[in-house]
């Protein structure tokens, strides 16, 4: 783990985004949810900021965080217990300058006393919808050497399906850039174009001096969007430059990409994309590897430790804890930590949220372009 200070500071928004998955944030907030067998969306962020050297980072939350802090704790796994600096989580009403926000404004503004008194010359800002392994010691380099006043990573995609066909992005606004000689001259919001986009990763960096006089003008003017109402209006004032990231990126964008980007990473050459370059951290449960008992069969499974396995599994994920009984199969799923698939049931094309019981003998089938999902700890 890298220990060296970056000079630079982390801001994580782990609310951004929560209105894309309403039944998975029901009871927690899109930066805990669970992916890829152990790990939760936050993992991918903060990993990446404290692999890079960053070691203060921030969140600021909304609502329904009391999983995340349940996941993070002190920050011990990400080496964040620290007496200077470290992680730090920022729920509403923690001060009397801390509210409910609604962009990243109105999020800044509520911490910008603690901005003012850090020491760090650079502030970095993610989300937590993205599963990514993000290199933010070449995004600083990238920085400082253009002499940017702000720099935004994006990746050349496709925009999601979701995105286009929507027509109420409740708030949740996405972005693409124009992009001429590395300098975005453009910022586009919610466009519905198709083909490939310099499609916004929502990562950025910036001084810390120009953030808090941004935040203070932007503020006092009603602004809600650090995007929007901030850097559009801006772009022939401020040097606004883009960073093209080319690695592996897992977007969340509504229930159908969750499952998606879950099943991805059954592809080997996917999962090493995600996971060779540098580790993600997790929160540590200490269990037993997974079992397979008697008569098991398994192809093409992504399993976590305290996995007991009695029937059939394939092209699934199981996530810590799932329990499959004697003569049940699961073909095609995505089931959360302690899930309890009994004895001759069956289930195809299913995501299971945590602690749910699928009892003896039961049938529940969804498709490839709408998988069923079925709420924490339900008994079907």
């Amino acid at each position: 783990m890298t220990n060296s200070n970056a000079n630079a500071l982390g801001i994580i928004f782990p609310n951004s985004y929560d209105s894309l998955v309403p039944e998975l944030v029901a009871e927690r907030l899109m930066a805990s949810i669970p992916f890829a067998g152990r790990y939760r969306m936050v993992d991918f962020i903060l990993s990446s900021m404290v692999n890079s050297g960053i070691d203060n980072v921030s969140l600021v939350v909304r609502k329904n965080y009391h999983s995340l802090m349940d996941h993070l704790g002190a920050g011990r796994e990400w080496d964040l217990t620290r007496k200077n600096g470290g992680l730090n989580i920022v729920p509403p009403f923690a001060q009397k300058t801390v509210k409910i926000y609604n962009g990243r404004v109105e999020a800044l503004a509520s911490i910008i006393d603690f901005l003012k008194s850090q020491k760090e010359k650079y502030v970095v800002m993610a989300d937590t919808n993205m599963a990514v392994n993000f290199d933010f010691g070449a995004l600083i380099d990238a920085h400082v050497a253009s002499g940017a006043d702000v720099t935004i990573a994006y990746s050349q995609e496709e925009l999601p399906k979701s995105f286009i066909e929507s027509k109420d992005m409740n708030g949740d606004l996405y972005y693409t850039l124009g992009i001429e000689d590395g300098r975005v001259n453009e910022i586009y919001v919610n466009p519905k174009w198709d083909g490939q986009q310099n499609f916004s990763m929502n990562i950025y960096i910036t001084s810390r001096e120009l953030l808090i006089d941004q935040i203070y003008t932007a503020f006092v003017r009603g602004y809600t969007y650090f995007e929007r109402d901030i850097l559009m209006p801006q772009l022939g004032k401020l040097n606004v430059q883009g960073f093209k990231y080319d690695g592996y990126v897992a977007r969340i964008t509504d229930m159908k990409s969750y499952f998606d980007e879950n099943m991805r990473l059954l592809d080997e050459e996917n999962l090493d994309a995600l996971f060779s370059s540098n580790p993600i951290y997790t929160k540590i449960r200490d269990d037993n590897p997974t079992r397979y008992i008697g008569a098991a069969r398994a192809k093409n499974v992504m399993t976590s430790d305290g996995c007991v396995i009695e029937g059939e599994v394939e092209n699934s994920i199981l996530f810590r804890g799932v329990k499959v009984g004697k003569g049940a199969k699961v073909k095609n799923c995505v089931l959360m930590q302690d899930t309890v698939v009994e004895a001759g049931a069956s289930v195809e094309y299913v995501i299971s949220d945590k602690r749910v019981t699928i009892t003896a003998e039961k049938e529940v089938r969804g498709t490839d372009t709408f998988p069923v999902y079925i709420a924490k700890h339900q008994v079907v």
